[in-house]
């Protein structure tokens, strides 16, 4: 079992910036990829970013390229959300996830665990 945990989120004025931390814990395995869903409320869950730990490989949704940034933690299995020129769209819960494999995917099944998730508000 992997047990996810984020860090970092909170309220910020539109324009500012926020960093989101994630750290997975548990079994070990050789290849993963690691990313970001978020969720506004009445909307459906949405891919925001993924990072393939072995190579680095990264994807970002098109509403966040140029904006948010993902990159690998010091530890294994942990990643850093550097997210900059929020908007107040950006609100939302933001989902850690992790999934076997050298491959990303932007569907929600295609992630074998999740955070609990942690709140991102942006005001205008």
């Amino acid at each position: 079992q992997v047990q996810l945990v984020e860090s970092g989120g909170g309220l910020v004025q539109a324009g500012g910036s926020l960093r989101l931390s994630c750290a997975a814990s548990g079994r070990t395995f050789s290849s993963y990829t690691m990313g970001w869903f978020r969720q506004a409320p009445g909307k459906e869950r949405e891919f925001v970013t993924a990072i393939v730990w072995s190579g680095g490989n990264t994807y970002y949704a098109d509403s966040v390229k140029g904006r948010f940034t993902i990159s690998r933690g010091n530890a294994e299995k942990t990643v850093n959300l550097q997210m900059n020129s929020l908007k107040p769209e950006d609100t939302a819960v933001y989902y850690c996830v992790l999934r076997y494999g050298s491959t990303w995917n932007w569907r929600t099944n295609a992630y074998d665990y999740w955070g609990q998730g942690t709140q991102v508000t942006v005001s205008s």
